[in-house]
C-alpha cells in the first residue's frame, strides 16, 4: 500500500494517476492532515480518498509514504520509504533499504532540490502565481524525477498520465509549432520518450488532415449505446449485462432509447451529423429485426447527408450471424468491428470469450462475403499467459484476413472488472505487455498497410503503453479521433452514456470549455427514468 498525505486539497489525481503508473501493483490511498471543512463539497476524483481528524498518524502498513504540503510559495513532496526488508516483509523492521539505484549523493534534479537521508527524500518546487497548470506540470515533473531516481524506472510516456497525449502534440501544430519545437515542448513538459513523441507528432499529423473535413461549429456525432452482451470477458469495466438475463426487457430498452432519440433528432436538426457510433456492451446481441428497428429509426430521425461514418461494433463473434450482418449491410452501416482480442483458444476461455478462434475467421469473412469494406479488429496485449510469441500467433492470423482497421490495445484492468473482483484466481497468471509487443504489432499493421491514425490512455494499462488504431488508406473511423480530441459535440444516448458539448467560443488559452451529463448505468433504471435522462440533456444544451 502506498499512502499520500495532503495539507491541502489539491492535485490529487495527478499525484494518484503518476504513482498508479509508477507502482501499478499498489492500493494507493490519500489522506488529509487538514481539517474537514477543507475538503468538504469537494469532487475528489480518486476512490482512496479517506478523512483524518487528528493530523497524520503512523502508516504502518504503507510500502511508501508521501507528503505533500503547500507552504507559501512552495510545495514539498517528501517521499519515505517505510520499513520494508529486501524479501519485501516485515520480518527485519530495523532494516531499511532505499529501492534498486537509490543512494545518498542523489543528483540535483532539474528546478528541485532533491536529497537523501536513508530513509526519505525531498524536493520543493516553486508555486507560479495563479497558472495552475504550471504549477501541476511542476509538482508532477518533480515527483516523477524523485520516483525515477529512487527507483531506477522510467515510464514511456513520462509524466503524461491522462488519456489522451494527442490532444497535446495537436495543439503544438495548430499553434504553428514545426516538429522539432513540438518534440522539445512535449521532451521538456512531460519527459516522454522519443518513440513516444514520435507516435504522437505522427497520430497528430494524421488527425489533423482527417479533421479537417469536420465543421465543429455546425456539426456532432451521435453514440448509440447497446448495453448487453453474450457474457462478460473478465477484464471489461463498461457498462454491459447478460443477454439472458435483459432478453425479456430489450424491447423495452428500445423504447426508451427511441425516446431519447427523438429528442436528440428534435434538438439537433439544425445541425450537420458528422457520425454515428453504435457501441456497448455488444450491438449484434440484438436479434436482426430489433438491430434493423433501432437503424431505421435512427435514418428516419436524422438527416444523414453530411455523415462520414456510421459504425456498428458487432463485436463478439458469438453474436454474429448472416441474418444480423445482412440487416446492417441493407441498413448502408459503412463500418463494423469483428473483435477477437487474441486468436488464442486457452486466452479466450480464460477472459470468458464464449467464442472458438474459428468463430472469428468465420464470422470475419462472412461479412466480407456480405460487402462490408470496412472493418476493425481490436486485439489487447497484456491478457493473462500471452507470451510475446501467442501475439506473433494472432497477428500472422490477423494478417491473413487483411482487416481494414487493426485497433491495438494494452490491457488496463479497472476495479469493476473480474480480474480485479477475483484477483486471486488470476494471481498466478503473468498479464505483460512491453514496447516489444506494441512494436510487433506495429509491424505486421504496417506489413497489412495500416498506418496509425488515433490514440489513446488509460490508468492502470499493462507496461505503461497505448491503444493505437491503424488503419488503410481512407479507412480510418472518424468518430474514434473525435472523441479522443474533443474538439465536436458528441450527444450519447443509452444506458451508461456520457454526453459531451463542446462550446465553440474558446477560452482565452485556446482551448474550449467542455460540460459533460451522464445517463445511469443499470438498464432497469435506464428505462425507469428516461424522462429524467432526457432532461439532464435538456439542461445541458441550455444555451
Amino acid at each position: 500500500m502506498i499512502v499520500v498525505v495532503f495539507n491541502k486539497p489539491d492535485f490529487e489525481y495527478d499525484v494518484h494517476s503518476l504513482l498508479k503508473e509508477f507502482f501499478p501493483q499498489e492500493d494507493v490511498q490519500m489522506y488529509y492532515s487538514c481539517s474537514p471543512d477543507e475538503v468538504e463539497g469537494k469532487n475528489l476524483a480518486c476512490t482512496h480518498h479517506e478523512m483524518t481528524y487528528d493530523g497524520v498518524k503512523e502508516f504502518a502498513d504503507a510500502s511508501h509514504l508521501f507528503k505533500i504540503d503547500y507552504v507559501g510559495d512552495q510545495i514539498t513532496v517528501e517521499w519515505m520509504i517505510n520499513r520494508v526488508n529486501d524479501k519485501g516483509d516485515r520480518e527485519n523492521p530495523d532494516k531499511e533499504i532505499l529501492n534498486n539505484s537509490m543512494t545518498g549523493d542523489m543528483q540535483q534534479a532539474d528546478e528541485s532540490d532533491i536529497k537523501t537521508a536513508g530513509k526519505s527524500i525531498c524536493t520543493k518546487i516553486s508555486v507560479t502565481g495563479t497558472d495552475r497548470k504550471e504549477t501541476k506540470n511542476r509538482l508532477k515533473l518533480a515527483l516523477y524525477s524523485m520516483i525515477e531516481k529512487g527507483t531506477g524506472k522510467s515510464l514511456p510516456w513520462g509524466t503524461l498520465s491522462g488519456i489522451r497525449p494527442t490532444k497535446i502534440a495537436m495543439k503544438c501544430i495548430e499553434d504553428g509549432m514545426s516538429d522539432k519545437e513540438t518534440y522539445d515542448y512535449l521532451k521538456k513538459t512531460y519527459l516522454a520518450s522519443d518513440e513516444k513523441i514520435d507516435l504522437s507528432i505522427g497520430i497528430a499529423k494524421r488527425e489533423k488532415a482527417l479533421l479537417d473535413k469536420v465543421d465543429y461549429d455546425n456539426g456532432y456525432s451521435l453514440y448509440i449505446g447497446i448495453p448487453f452482451c453474450p457474457s462478460t470477458c473478465a477484464y471489461c469495466s463498461f457498462t454491459s449485462y447478460p443477454l439472458g438475463v435483459w432478453k425479456n426487457r430489450v424491447d423495452d430498452y428500445l423504447d426508451a432509447l427511441e425516446k431519447e432519440i427523438d429528442y436528440t433528432a428534435q434538438k439537433f436538426y439544425h445541425k450537420k451529423l458528422n457520425s454515428i457510433y453504435i457501441g456497448g456492451g455488444t450491438p449484434t446481441t440484438l436479434s436482426p429485426a430489433q438491430l434493423d428497428r433501432l437503424i431505421r429509426k435512427i435514418k428516419c430521425s436524422f438527416d444523414l447527408k453530411d455523415c462520414l461514418e456510421f459504425t456498428v461494433e458487432a463485436g463478439r463473434p458469438d453474436s454474429i450471424t448472416k441474418e444480423k450482418l445482412m440487416a446492417l449491410k441493407k441498413n448502408g452501416i459503412s463500418r463494423i468491428s469483428v473483435n477477437p482480442q487474441t486468436m488464442k483458444q486457452q486466452t479466450l476461455d480464460i477472459i470468458g470469450r464464449h467464442h472458438t478462434v474459428d468463430d472469428t475467421i468465420q464470422s470475419f469473412k462472412l461479412a466480407r462475403e456480405l460487402g462490408f469494406d470496412n472493418i476493425n479488429m481490436d486485439l489487447i496485449m497484456g491478457l493473462p499467459e500471452e507470451t510475446l510469441d501467442d501475439v506473433r500467433h494472432t497477428m500472422e492470423l490477423v494478417k491473413e484476413l487483411a482487416p481494414d482497421n487493426v485497433t491495438i490495445h494494452s490491457l488496463a484492468v479497472k476495479r469493476a472488472a473480474r480480474l480485479t473482483i477475483f484477483k486471486d484466481r488470476y494471481s498466478d497468471m503473468q498479464m505483460v505487455n512491453t514496447q516489444e509487443h506494441m512494436d510487433l504489432c506495429a509491424a505486421y499493421c504496417k506489413q497489412m498497410g495500416l498506418e496509425p491514425y488515433y490514440l489513446y490512455r488509460q490508468k492502470g494499462m499493462a507496461g505503461n503503453m497505448e491503444n493505437v488504431g491503424y488503419a488503410a488508406k481512407g479507412k480510418a473511423g472518424v468518430y474514434n479521433i473525435l472523441i479522443m480530441e474533443e474538439k465536436q459535440t458528441i450527444v450519447a444516448c443509452g444506458a451508461g452514456a456520457s454526453t459531451k458539448r463542446v462550446w465553440h467560443v474558446p477560452n482565452p488559452d485556446g482551448t474550449h470549455r467542455i460540460d459533460r451529463c451522464e445517463n445511469v448505468k443499470d438498464v432497469g433504471q435506464y428505462i425507469a427514468r428516461i424522462d429524467e435522462m432526457i432532461e439532464r440533456k435538456i439542461k445541458l444544451f441550455e444555451e
